[in-house]
């Protein structure tokens, strides 16, 4: 896509003021997602799919199907979908907000607030090393049999890195799950309920939980495995922190508001989630941010597949620190990906234009086509 970093916001300005009234401009962009995702869902035999687009604060959202195979509802900007490892980049928002506040300090060893794990491996890593997926060879999963947190702490304390942390990346719930453990211990709560008690709220989001409140359940979509089995998520050690937190396109693009400026929010807010758009590692696709994944804007499709591979989520991967870390850009890309065995969501941010995206599925299904379907719908709010 030839598209150049100073074209984009001028032509998402121009479909703005191109038509004379919102509804049209809503009915617009309904009919470029339409000619994109319902072929993609019919494809991949997704019964339900959300795709909401923020540009500069304003909303669009498209619906296709039903939040269930039998019985279902038709899907809409308050379905409440699974984020599956999009649940990640709330985690570290948690992070950065207690190291805002003081409570955290991310480049002190893990072990400050795990002291089961002092003198380990484990614990000389960083809050950092953690949401970079810097520990040097975490599996992506815990090892079976491992149900309670003092089991989890007993075998971090005895595992050992295959390699130098700085120098491998290794795509894991594990390290992330403890992330959230370790900001919940500095702040004296549980993750949970750090999550839905402060950082949802401050970042005015009202759909969106860890753990679905049961006035809101009949918005809950059911899943599908790639079996086509139904599935919701099921509660485990580190669920809640690596990929247990449930949303709605609405919501989603208010999170996304916020990270691109277009939110009211409080300064120290603010900060928090620009620290976690900082860049601390390169791999050879894209640059390690906290959970989030940066590209330099334009970015091929080739390279944006390539970064989204599953080789970079099941095989460890060199990387190189970035030293000084790199600012958050604005001239980039920012994706992430996330799956939990029904569901399947995309969430892309372009901060120079103020243009944030969200796909949401009630179905597991490939990362490549996700991307591929985003990719047409940038090409195609710039005109291309």
């Amino acid at each position: 896509m030839h598209v150049s970093r100073r074209a984009l916001p001028m032509l998402l300005a121009l479909i703005a003021l191109a038509t004379p009234a919102a509804a049209q401009e809503d009915a617009d962009f309904r009919r470029l997602a339409d000619g994109i995702f319902r072929p993609l869902a019919k494809a991949n035999g997704i019964p339900g799919l959300v795709v909401g687009v923020t540009w500069n604060g304003r909303h669009a959202i498209y619906a296709l199907g039903q939040t269930a195979r039998e019985g279902g509802a038709p899907v809409d900007g308050d379905t409440l979908f699974e984020l599956g490892s999009v649940s990640k980049t709330f985690n570290v928002a948690l992070a950065t907000l207690a190291a805002e506040r003081g409570e955290m300090v991310l480049d002190a060893p893990v072990s400050t607030y795990l002291p089961r794990l002092k003198d380990t491996p484990f614990g000389a890593l960083t809050a950092i090393d953690l949401a970079t997926h810097a520990t040097g060879g975490l599996p992506l999963q815990l090892p079976p049999g491992i149900a309670s947190e003092q089991a989890l702490l007993d075998w971090l304390a005895a595992w050992r890195p295959a390699a130098a942390p700085e120098t491998r990346r290794s795509y894991s719930n594990v390290s992330i799950g403890v992330l959230g453990l370790a900001t919940a211990r500095a702040l004296g709560t549980r993750f949970s309920t750090a999550a839905q008690d402060e950082l949802f709220p401050l970042l005015g989001l009202t759909s969106t939980f860890v753990n679905v409140p049961p006035a809101a359940m009949p918005r809950y979509a059911m899943g599908y495995t790639k079996a086509n089995r139904p599935a919701r998520v099921t509660p485990t050690l580190l669920e809640p922190e690596a990929y247990g937190v449930k949303s709605t396109a609405r919501d989603m693009l208010r999170f996304l508001d916020a990270h691109l400026g277009a939110a009211e929010l409080p300064p120290q807010a603010v900060r928090a989630l620009a620290r976690t758009r900082t860049g601390y590692f390169e791999t050879a696709s894209y640059v390690q941010d906290m959970i989030w994944e940066q590209y330099p804007w334009p970015v091929g499709l080739d390279r944006l597949l390539a970064g989204n591979s599953m080789d970079m989520a099941l095989k460890p991967q060199p990387f190189t620190r970035l030293a000084p870390p790199l600012a958050p850009q604005t001239d980039v890309l920012i994706n992430k990906t996330g799956s939990t065995n029904g569901f399947g969501a995309y969430v892309v941010m372009l901060p120079a234009s103020k243009l944030g995206i969200v796909v949401l599925a009630n179905r597991n299904y490939p990362n490549a086509e996700r991307v591929k379907a985003v990719y047409r719908l940038i090409e195609g709010l710039a005109g291309r």
